[in-house]
């Protein structure tokens, strides 16, 4: 059978798509790169292959990688050198292969922030379960990151609404307290008015809201423990509105 340019393009998109990760591998044992490399295809993880440092960074600079499986023992600088600069630069995943079992080579690697560690000889199933391990992780920690904001030791759950205080406590929030909230948190130290505040509260519903942004405002600081008479989250500004003022937003 023929193939034509479009069946080639709709081949290589199919291709693409199979590759659910991005690997890169920084070993100068050439036999167990490729095996490696062929290894890890069979789980969908797609990988290169490098020699040293130089030729690592040289890889980072050109694709875009989900985990990067480094050797402690390299030519040129090491792979404890490398770990270093990558934390350094960049939050990418770590998995540090050695053939030294020293305990502290393990601390230090890990203390200069490797994901994991492994010991060679090791079964490539096993390097498989521990990349996708660390992924799973580093994916739930952003996701968590993303649907969870915090300031001053309290956390707001913007999936499930929910505030937890400092001490782990879950704090009841009201729709509307809930949205002016997320408010306050999403443009910190900045003066909001009366009105910018109310139609946050109502949010896109048409749900009426009778009573002042002021009491609205009482609530949510009652329920963070902010005291009314001398506020340290959000505070008056007379004649203006209101501002939020946590110390620590993340």
């Amino acid at each position: 059978m023929q193939t034509t340019p479009d069946s080639n393009t709709a081949n290589a998109q199919a291709d693409e798509r199979r590759w659910t990760t991005r690997a890169l591998i920084v070993d100068d044992d050439v036999p167990i790169r490729e095996l490696l490399c062929d290894y890890l295809a069979r789980f969908n993880i797609q990988s290169t292959g490098v020699t040293d440092g130089t030729a690592m960074r040289e890889a980072l600079a050109e694709e875009t990688y989900d985990v990067v499986v480094l050797d402690l023992m390299l030519p040129g600088e090491d792979g404890l050198s490398l770990c270093r600069w990558l934390r350094s630069s960049s939050d990418i995943p770590i998995l540090m292969l050695t053939a030294r079992c020293e305990p502290t080579d393990r601390i230090i690697g890990l203390e200069l922030g490797a994901d994991d560690y492994m010991a060679k000889p090791f079964e490539p199933r096993e390097l498989v379960a521990r990349i996708q391990t660390i992924l799973r992780r580093v994916r739930d920690d952003r996701t968590e990151e993303r649907t969870t904001l915090r300031f001053d030791n309290w956390r707001l759950n913007s999936v499930l609404r929910q505030l937890t205080a400092p001490d782990g406590l879950v704090v009841p929030l009201s729709n509307a307290e809930f949205r002016l909230l997320r408010v306050f948190l999403e443009r910190p130290r900045r003066v909001l008015n009366r009105e910018q505040l109310l139609d946050a509260a109502r949010g896109r519903s048409i749900e009426a809201f009778d009573r002042s942004i002021d009491l609205l405002v009482s609530r949510l600081r009652q329920k963070l423990g902010d005291d009314p008479k001398s506020p340290q989250l959000i505070k008056t500004v007379r004649g203006e509105g209101y501002m939020f003022d946590a110390r620590d937003i993340g």
